[in-house]
């Protein structure tokens, strides 16, 4: 069951996260309206205090948020807006409220990987996600095999562009083959932070 916000003593914090870089952006107040709103519209909208109004963000600068999704947290006081912003979140012009840099999209690697999983677990005839973990392991191995083989040729190469859709390639493959094989990324990056640690 989906949990509900609490609006029931007025406004509540909604803090705005990149849902791709998983960054923290700001931090606002919302009340049932201006969630509404921002259900509606997909832009993010709050509740400004100092102008006592609905205020949707970017509506003077027009780096608006695009809302992805929200979820509340345990108590129902507080929510968590998944967005995409469409330029510096500040006023101050810098990417978030607490100056720092927006960048690094690793979040969608996870979100990705959620989508994969998804597709194996409820596959449709038009997903190839879904035709490769029909063909079985071997054939996802082979695909990873053949994708690195593909970029270690376009790595001996000066096209950045070539080089790149056999990077995503084989980084999707890599993900598929990880799902087919029942090990999540998680598993590995703590080998990776073990060796590091080391």
């Amino acid at each position: 069951m989906t949990r509900e916000a609490d609006f029931s003593k007025g406004l509540i914090p909604a803090i705005v996260q990149d849902h791709l870089t998983a960054k923290v952006l700001m931090q606002g107040y919302m009340n049932a309206e201006a969630l509404k709103h921002t259900l509606d519209t997909g832009k993010v909208t709050f509740f400004s205090r100092s102008k006592n109004r609905l205020w949707t963000k970017g509506e003077t600068s027009e780096n608006y948020l695009e809302y992805i999704s929200h979820s509340v947290d345990c108590d129902g006081d507080s929510l968590l807006i998944q967005a995409r912003p469409a330029g510096p979140v500040c006023h101050t012009g810098s990417d978030t409220c607490w100056e720092e840099k927006n960048t690094g999209k690793v979040a969608f690697i996870r979100y990705l990987a959620e989508i994969i999983h998804d597709r194996k677990q409820n596959p449709t005839d038009g997903s190839y996600t879904a035709s490769l973990f029909a063909k079985g392991i071997n054939k996802v191995a082979q695909k990873v095999g053949e994708e690195a083989v593909e970029l270690v040729i376009e790595a001996k190469d000066e096209n950045k562009d070539l080089f790149l859709g056999e990077a995503a390639d084989l980084l999707f493959h890599y993900l598929v083959l990880l799902e087919a094989k029942g090990i999540e990324l998680d598993e590995v990056l703590d080998v990776l932070i073990k060796r590091h640690s080391a």
